[in-house]
């Protein structure tokens, strides 16, 4: 008689646990589970079976997630039935304009007709860019009725909704009216473009266009390019912190590129006063409204009301009420066209928030942001903002280009 050998438990429980993953795989990916779940508040279109991330936003725009491909697809729309969907109702009649910089895909999964208008995540595309996109939908539309633009970014929501609206209002929305439409097709809770800065440059963008000629399109006046010296950055109002790191970047034009990188052109740290320090060559402050720099200084955005700020101020005797993180440039920092200020709590990682915004539309020496018009505040960023919390920035008057005075 030979002895019966057997599976020790270690193998059998190994067997199940793969059967096991298998079955939740399967489940996963039959059931649309996770595509519902990362897809959130976004509203689907259900349609020949297919449960897909994207919304009509008008009959000739759809936006979407990004099409995926491989594992990607499990939660993400999957490239081929994306394929199918848009061949069965808008055969020939479609153009995928694809706006991530981070990920790609062959355009001949859709004949050809796909365009690149790339741009970070969260963030915010060139005015000029936002131009050559509208301009390429609307040419994209006019070539027959029955043509529709495809959008997607990789979530579908952000940049997605910035260039969506930015072609709503080149049809003659206005910013809100194209945001709040955006919002309320594309979510089920109405929080379409919730980036402030995204938001910002969409009305930017309504600040820059003049009326169509007959049924064309507007005219647009995209601003001169004009340069800022950086002087001063302060936190107002600050909690539970005594230093702020950050960088300052800038996009920049790439030749023969549509995509522009941000390169950094400073960085330091803000710190916390000493009650009764005051640098000679750096005054106090004390709260006013904001005026603009001269009687000449040209008002881009229309009806914009004064608004509280912290003012500078040469009588050093007056006493922040605040606790307040400061950072004075001994070499003025020069910025031009878009943006972007980037805040940490350390030197490396832990990001607090961001904001971005165009030279062009500075209206006066203060840029004043409060806690609700910066980007991507988490609990960290919270936690360092009192009541008055507010970012400003201290500019130098405006030139051109050319170093000339504006």
């Amino acid at each position: 008689m030979g002895l019966k050998l057997s599976r020790g438990p270690g193998k059998e429980k190994s067997t199940l646990l793969q059967q096991t993953r298998v079955h939740i795989l399967t489940y996963l990916t039959t059931s649309f589970y996770l595509r519902n779940l990362v897809s959130k508040k976004r509203r689907r279109l259900i349609t020949a079976g297919y449960d897909l991330d994207m919304s009509y936003i008008s009959d000739k725009l759809l936006a979407m997630s990004f099409p995926a491909e491989r594992m990607r697809a499990v939660y993400r729309n999957p490239l081929w039935q994306v394929k199918s969907v848009l061949d069965m109702r808008h055969p020939h009649h479609y153009k995928v304009y694809n706006l991530c910089i981070e990920e790609c895909y062959d355009p001949e999964n859709f004949y050809g007709r796909v365009e690149r208008f790339p741009f970070d995540d969260n963030h915010v595309p060139s005015l000029k860019m936002i131009q050559l996109f509208c301009q390429s939908v609307h040419s994209w539309l006019s070539l027959d009725p029955k043509n529709i633009a495809v959008v997607h970014c990789m979530a579908g929501k952000g940049r997605t909704g910035l260039m969506v609206s930015a072609y709503l209002v080149y049809s003659g929305m206005t910013a809100e009216e194209a945001l709040e439409m955006y919002a309320s097709r594309r979510t089920t809770n109405n929080n379409g473009v919730s980036i402030p800065s995204q938001r910002r440059y969409v009305k930017y963008w309504s600040h820059l266009l003049g009326k169509g000629i007959g049924k064309g399109p507007p005219e647009v006046k995209l601003p001169q390019e004009h340069s800022r010296e950086l002087l001063r950055i302060r936190l107002y109002d600050t909690a539970n912190v005594d230093s702020v790191f950050f960088v300052v970047s800038e996009l920049q034009e790439v030749p023969n590129e549509m995509y522009r990188p941000s390169v950094e052109l400073a960085r330091g740290c803000c710190r916390q006063f000493k009650k009764g320090y005051c640098r000679n060559s750096s005054p106090r402050y004390y709260i006013s409204h904001v005026n603009c720099d001269s009687e000449e200084d040209e008002v881009l955005i229309d009806g914009e009301e004064p608004r509280l700020v912290v003012q500078m101020d040469t009588e050093s005797s007056i006493i922040d009420e605040k606790t307040c993180l400061d950072f004075y440039f001994d070499k003025p920092v020069r910025v031009s066209g878009d943006i972007r200020i980037t805040f940490y709590q350390k030197m490396i990682g832990s990001r607090l928030f961001y904001t971005c915004f165009n030279t062009a539309f500075i209206t006066n020496g203060l840029l004043q942001f409060s806690i609700g018009e910066l980007d991507k505040v988490g609990g960290n960023g919270r936690s360092i903002s009192g009541p008055d919390f507010s970012l400003e920035l201290l500019f130098s008057p405006a030139t051109s280009v050319s170093g000339t005075p504006r």
